[in-house]
């Protein structure tokens, strides 16, 4: 008889296992019964703690927002443009860690106030850069929601770092749309180098922010 006591089950150790498991099967994969089987459980034993789908996804998002605050330290002393630069970078890197981490976190709504602290502190920084606080607001919100958009792109091309989705090969899209020249050629500008493009984006919305603002 196997005596070894698991640890109880709740719902961090639930999302624990989605998070797992989502990089094997991606989201479409991702049922209540795949998890409970991941943890030895009946599936309604899950139902204690999410009542759907949803649910789940909200505690997934909520846990990978801890492991990417306890991966990206932000320094005190840093300036408005340094935060939004190592916040959108430490943000890309957490989504990339899973496949459809993008589609996971976008639209969910954090199932506590962990974000709360840092929240705080960026709303802070920014207002005392002299932003009002509905222009802070849309400063640090414009720069997340690029970030989401600009994975889930990324995410749609590589679900998983060196993983590449059949139909990109940029060649053979050339070849197909050789009638339509500067579009053919942008296939290397669309579908590569997204750590490059990804800096670059960023940088023109920094930009803009800067200009529309009036802000160094």
């Amino acid at each position: 008889m196997n005596t070894e006591r698991r640890a109880p089950l709740d719902r961090r150790r639930v999302a624990d296992a989605a998070l797992t498991l989502l990089n094997e099967v991606g989201l479409d994969g991702l049922t209540l019964r795949a998890i409970a089987k991941e943890l030895d459980v009946k599936a309604p034993a899950l139902y204690w703690h999410f009542k759907d789908k949803q649910e789940l996804l909200d505690e997934m998002a909520t846990e990978m927002y801890r492991r990417m605050v306890a991966g990206t330290p932000l320094a005190p002393g840093d300036s408005w443009r340094e935060r939004l630069l190592k916040s959108n970078r430490g943000l890309r890197a957490a989504l990339l860690g899973y496949r459809d981490g993008a589609k996971v976190f976008s639209g969910s709504r954090f199932t506590g106030i962990v974000h709360a602290e840092q929240m705080e502190d960026n709303l802070r920084l920014f207002t005392g850069a002299g932003l009002s606080l509905a222009q802070a607001v849309r400063a640090t919100g414009t720069t997340h929601v690029y970030t989401l958009g600009f994975v889930t792109e990324e995410q749609g091309v590589q679900p998983l770092p060196g993983e590449r989705r059949e139909g990109y090969d940029i060649e053979e899209r050339a070849r197909l749309m050789a009638d339509f020249p500067l579009s053919a050629r942008a296939g290397a500008e669309l579908f590569q180098d997204y750590d490059q493009h990804f800096e670059e984006g960023l940088a023109l919305v920094i930009a803009g922010i800067g200009a529309q603002y009036g802000i160094e």
